[in-house]
């Protein structure tokens, strides 16, 4: 096969659904186009969109394919979903949406039958963000799901399903805190056989792993030629991971911003996981688990800023440094390593819409993003991928609290460069590191001196 150049990347994050077409040999997304990642509210229980995000998914291939020509598809997607398919391929049940609440005997019930953190590397995570839990759940609603369901695939691979026909799930999501998989082992958790879905589960594949090739359907509704092949697709925090697995000597962190901000430490210290921090193992897109953290900062960027984002000027910024104005944890109390925590300022909170509000609310950003880092025993260099990459008081706060080199990456999806890259030559990508900016770990004692009080006064 050809080497293909431009590939059109599927990308649904919790957030936003997007299409990016990727130039390979530059690294450069030539096109983005997004849409709200919609959710419905039922029945049977809050689902996403699914259709609507189809119908995007074609009018952007059409668009990209006449537009820019397009050698090949790749996808990757939020976790914490997971889709089962009936004996005709259609959804058996509307993909839930991992928020949607789960009542507490449920809840209860399921905690009964998960396995320990020691065997998943997944910890207890709020309403659907265990794929285990979702399942439980949605089995207990519908006494019929269960014998319905003929094959259980990825979310990623659920894009490809209607693309090429052929099922799968890849080891990067079922790796994702799912609670169906032992990392230690490279296999299934106890929970599979306990839920009865052993049989059930598409084959678990390398996210680099072709699919298939599109199926006649689709060339005719997009204008792609038959031939155009598809990847298994991968979990969007490995997405950026990957460029990184490929190019970089260890030990080095990757942090994924989006909704969620990840942490992913490669070559660091050895530490001890604590599941009640929002700690995990992820897998790899080479299948290898990656001690990993996380909060939902983009979430809590939006709840902080309310409707009215604004970046902090010179002036802003260095007013907050001289009052020592800080957020402190948590703005999301339900994740994170702070969890149940309430949110507090350490002074007037600022207006909605002014620059000092912005200034503090980076700051939080980065020392939470710090603290997850020195839980999953980060050293060397940290990248950051995504919208957080373009927040200077962020990542110029975030070197000065880990007084190491921090880079960011120019791209406007830090997802879709690495799930293009699944369909690159590996000698070729190896050789070539991700185009990332950045500064070394030089930054102010003002800096530092205010990471260093901000750990000391959230432990007060």
């Amino acid at each position: 096969m050809t080497q293909p150049r431009h590939i059109a990347v599927i990308d649904i994050g919790k957030t936003n659904a997007k299409l990016a077409l990727v130039d390979l040999d530059t690294r450069t997304e030539v096109a983005v186009i997004t849409r709200p990642n919609t959710v419905l509210a039922g029945p049977p229980w809050g689902h996403f969109d699914t259709q609507g995000q189809w119908e995007f998914i074609c009018d952007g291939l059409k668009q990209f394919y006449r537009g820019h020509g397009v050698d090949a598809i790749s996808v990757t997607t939020h976790g914490a979903s997971v889709v089962l398919l009936d004996e005709h391929g259609d959804l058996a049940a509307p993909i839930l949406d991992y928020e949607h609440p789960i009542p507490q005997d449920i809840a209860a019930d399921y905690d009964a039958i998960r396995p320990p953190f020691a065997q998943t590397g997944s910890p207890r995570l709020a309403n659907g963000l265990n794929v285990g839990a979702q399942l439980h759940y949605q089995f207990q609603q519908d006494p019929t799901l269960r014998a319905r369901t003929k094959a259980i695939v990825g979310y990623p691979q659920y894009w490809g399903y209607r693309l090429t026909g052929k099922a799968a799930y890849d080891v990067t999501s079922i790796g994702c805190h799912t609670d169906l998989w032992n990392p230690h082992k490279g296999g299934f958790s106890d929970l599979v056989d306990r839920l009865g879905i052993a049989e059930k589960i598409a084959p678990v594949t390398g996210s680099d792993r072709i699919l298939g090739t599109i199926l006649p359907k689709i060339a005719a509704k997009t204008g792609l030629p038959k031939t155009t092949p598809v990847a298994v697709g991968i979990h969007d925090s490995n997405a950026s991971l990957y460029p990184h697995i490929l190019s970089q000597d260890t030990p080095f962190a990757v942090v994924s911003t989006g909704t969620w901000v990840i942490t992913m430490a490669v070559g660091g210290k050895t530490v001890d996981l604590d599941p009640g921090r929002d700690t995990l193992v992820n897998m790899n897109a080479l299948g290898d688990p990656v001690p990993s953290a996380r909060f939902m900062g983009g979430r809590e960027y939006e709840i902080v800023q309310a409707g009215h984002p604004i970046k902090p000027t010179a002036q802003d910024i260095a007013g907050v440094l001289a009052t020592g104005l800080m957020i402190l944890p948590a703005v999301d109390p339900t994740t994170g390593p702070f969890q149940g925590l309430p949110m507090r300022w350490t002074g007037p909170e600022p207006a909605i819409g002014t620059g000092q509000r912005a200034a503090a609310l980076s700051f939080y950003l980065a020392m939470m993003t710090d603290t997850c880092l020195q839980l999953t025993g980060a050293q060397g260099p940290t990248l950051v991928e995504g919208p957080f990459a373009a927040n200077a008081t962020y990542t110029d706060m975030l070197a000065a609290a880990t007084e190491r080199p921090v880079q960011h990456s120019d791209a406007v999806t830090g997802t879709a460069i690495g799930a293009a890259l699944l369909l690159g030559e590996k000698r070729e990508t190896a050789a070539a590191p991700p185009a990332m900016s950045g500064h070394g770990s030089d930054t102010s004692d003002t800096l530092r001196a205010y990471a260093a009080r901000w750990h000391q006064k959230r432990q007060q």
